[in-house]
């Protein structure tokens, strides 16, 4: 993976991936079955780079807005290290997460696609975004990947970190 100096550069002490979910993990609409039950659709390929991250050492956090047991349930199955469900205030957020731990912004990277994300994305030592994200969000990210959110884009994420850390390489021999 051919990847820019300066992206490189901002990645190499990256030890968080941060995830928003509507609109980066999921494709971003909202079905709810006739009994008012929200249904969310979620992509293996993100799951995939979800456990290369971790295997690579780097931990893994959600931040969402919303609260569904859907989203618990995924991260327990993918083994997330720390999931914040029904934040709007993505920034308050993450900085209590970093007061918990030894994480800060110049460790972390963090994809989101709208508004409540702009404040994340520009605090972090890298911000990404996804095609059909906000325009504003896009102007403040430090890239944004070629796949839509809910259709690989948390995976292009995850692959972006590992090869700027020169780890992706050796973690794709294993399935060869």
């Amino acid at each position: 993976m051919d990847i820019d100096a300066s992206i490189k550069n901002k990645l190499q002490d990256i030890s968080l991936a941060v995830f928003d979910v509507d609109g980066i993990l999921t494709s971003g609409q909202l079905l709810f079955l006739p009994n008012g039950q929200e249904v969310k659709q979620f992509n293996t390929l993100d799951g995939l780079g979800i456990k290369l991250l971790m295997g690579a050492g780097i931990e893994t956090a959600i931040i969402t807005g919303r609260s569904s047991p859907q989203v618990q349930l995924r991260s327990k199955s993918l083994g997330i290290t720390y999931l914040q469900q029904g934040r709007e205030d993505k920034l308050t957020a993450l900085e209590e997460l970093w007061a918990k731990t030894s994480h800060n912004a110049a460790t972390t990277a963090y994809i989101g696609d709208d508004w409540p994300d702009l404040s994340a994305i520009r605090h972090c030592a890298f911000g990404a975004t996804v095609p059909n994200g906000h325009a504003l969000v896009k102007e403040h990210a430090d890239w944004c990947t070629t796949r839509k959110g809910g259709e690989g884009a948390g995976r292009e994420f995850c692959e972006l970190i590992l090869a700027a850390q020169d780890k992706l390489e050796s973690l794709q021999k294993k399935y060869m």
